[in-house]
């Protein structure tokens, strides 16, 4: 399930670092962790496994949604993540994350990270064990009898 997609290191790191709002998308998931930087006196920021939307567009009304105090985004990234979750950490992306949202200055996103995290892994293993015992899942053949 982690195959050998290739994927810039660099530049995601790069971007992680300057964004206001960053969406990794878990396409095999369904789900998208969603991190917005921007807070104010009544809102810090934000960390949430959400939904994967269906266009920019729907990301951007759903943030919105989700952070009505707020004013649209000025930089959203969007990071499709064709691997695993645990390879965030083990690719060091994950780190960067934490930097990234450290340096809002709000101690209590790296717990939500955290949480988050958590349940995308939980989430991405019980999605291996129905592609396991093809819960959901079809073949394209069957065995011979």
């Amino acid at each position: 399930m982690d195959g050998e997609f290739r994927i810039d290191l660099d530049e995601i790191s790069t971007t992680i670092e300057t964004a206001e709002v960053i969406s990794i998308l878990f396409p095999m998931l369904r789900k998208s962790l969603v991190l917005d930087t921007r807070s104010d006196l009544e809102d810090g920021p934000m960390a949430r496994v959400v939904p994967m939307a269906e266009s920019v567009d729907d990301r951007l009304r759903s943030i919105k949604r989700m952070r009505p105090r707020f004013p649209r985004p000025e930089s959203v990234t969007i990071i499709p993540w064709p691997k695993q979750v645990k390879s965030l950490k083990r690719l060091g992306l994950w780190g960067k994350i934490i930097e990234r949202m450290m340096s809002t200055g709000n101690r209590e996103i790296i717990g939500k990270c955290t949480t988050c995290y958590e349940k995308l892994l939980q989430l991405d293993a019980e999605e291996i064990a129905a592609v396991i015992t093809g819960k959901n899942y079809y073949t394209l053949w069957e065995a011979p009898k």
